[in-house]
């Protein structure tokens, strides 16, 4: 029997787990290298003054179908997932809730019992349902979303509670710059398809534990090796292969998956020049901030849901972190994409969110601890046309995995994930290997 083949992974997110393990079912020796102590790339935990909180808050999909098979395979446990049928509640002003019934119908009785939105705003959302669907779900030529929705005469208030909230928080795009076709499968794969592909799965463990950090243990289990604190600063050709400048034992690696954020692509691959192209393909990507406000009171806030919308401010999305497994009157308020907030300061932003919050909830608890963390470049714009890399390269044997890379969707932890697999299977099939459910190296 031939030696399993060796492959390296560099970079320890979604991305880089979903490849690891997807190669180690497949019979794959894999070493997976992460230059923080921290796992879990742009969607992480991060330490801070005894609060545990994570870089940005997320919510996952029942369509995110990949995400959750991968995790159902490192053994994480259904329960630490909150499941909510779709949701959309802006206290006073709107609420949108799917019924419990088989699709369509969860939608369309939702519409029809929306509070809130008068015929007018439920007619024009069922119109531009049935034109999506009418036309495949293809948008022809790609246009802003702003495009499409005047085309379609939405309402001002649909517009302003739910398409834009809804575009801005999947494609973290402003609408007048953001892909309608990639908006359209986003709608095609969750409100369109089957009842519980729109509901919202609100994690109670950070985004370290929730995957990249069982996935770790996983691949331990069975022999393979996860390396954290070791930057990899280079990428090599050797007669033997590829070698790491960065790894102290300098193997040798068949095949390696460069899952990184893509602009630490560039200076991982500087010498091998195949990649030039891929280089100059991903520097004309564009980036857009998301921006999380913690706020730590002393008691907790009466949210009639885990997650409300707030309009007419900084603030977009509220979470009730206490009814998600963390500290009681602990909130997270998420801005997505750029906007007005980017041009104040942090101290200037917390109070205007506090101003935003005690509109909707009254007076407020004492505030004992806020952190505002912003991620000035969490993901790509998502832009009409836009020609994203595919997970093969020009380089044979290096492959690309990470949110950005070409599929249906925006940069999600679906979208990672789905990368990941496709270069963890990619790989196998060259190798002359497949995913065995029930393969474990000694």
């Amino acid at each position: 029997m031939s030696a399993p083949p060796q492959v390296a992974v560099v970079g320890g997110g979604y991305a880089g787990f979903a490849a690891a393990v997807t190669l180690a079912r497949g019979g794959a020796r894999v070493a997976l290298f992460e230059s923080s102590r921290t796992l879990g790339g742009r969607a992480r935990v991060v330490d801070k003054d005894d609060y545990r909180v994570d870089n940005g808050q997320h919510i996952l999909l029942g369509a995110y179908t990949e995400t959750l098979r991968m995790l159902r395979l490192v053994g994480v446990k259904p329960g630490v997932l909150e499941t909510r049928r779709l949701a959309l509640v802006y206290p006073g002003e709107c609420e949108l809730r799917a019924a419990p019934l088989p699709a369509p119908l969860h939608l369309a009785v939702g519409l029809l019992r929306a509070k809130g939105l008068d015929w007018a705003d439920k007619l024009a959302m069922a119109r531009l349902m049935r034109r999506l669907k009418r036309s495949a779900f293809r948008v022809e030529p790609d246009r802003p979303v702003a495009a499409l929705l005047a085309e379609t005469a939405q309402t001002a208030k649909l517009s302003r509670l739910i398409w834009e909230p809804l575009c801005i928080s999947a494609l973290n795009t402003p609408i007048a710059a953001a892909s309608a076709q990639v908006f359209a499968n986003v709608l095609r794969d969750s409100l369109a398809a089957g009842a519980s592909a729109s509901d919202l799965l609100l994690p109670k463990i950070d985004l370290s534990e929730l995957f990249p950090v069982p996935a770790s243990r996983w691949l331990a289990m069975r022999g393979h090796s996860v390396r954290t604190a070791e930057p990899i600063k280079a990428i090599e050709r050797h007669d033997d292969g590829f070698r790491l400048d960065g790894d102290p034992w300098r193997t040798p690696y068949e095949h390696v998956v460069i899952a990184t954020a893509p602009y630490h692509v560039a200076p991982l691959v500087e010498a091998l020049p195949g990649m030039a192209s891929v280089v100059t393909q991903i520097g004309q990507l564009a980036y857009e901030p998301i921006v999380t406000a913690w706020l730590a009171f002393d008691a907790p806030l009466d949210f009639p849901e885990p997650m409300i919308g707030m309009s007419g401010g900084y603030g977009q999305w509220v979470f009730d972190r206490g009814a998600l497994g963390g500290p009681q009157g602990l909130v997270g308020i998420v801005i997505s994409a750029s906007g007005a907030h980017r041009e104040i300061a942090k101290e200037a932003l917390e109070i205007a969110l506090l101003e935003e919050l005690q509109a909707v909830f009254g007076p407020l608890p004492t505030l004992k601890w806020a952190q505002i963390i912003t991620e000035k470049r969490a993901t790509f714009a998502c832009t009409p046309g836009l020609v994203r890399p595919t997970t093969l390269t020009p380089e044979p044997g290096l492959w690309l995995a990470g949110d950005y890379i070409a599929s249906d969707y925006p940069a999600t932890i679906e979208s990672a994930v789905q990368s990941g697999v496709l270069a963890g299977r990619s790989i196998l099939k060259r190798c002359g290997l497949k995913e065995n459910p029930l393969f474990q190296l000694d």
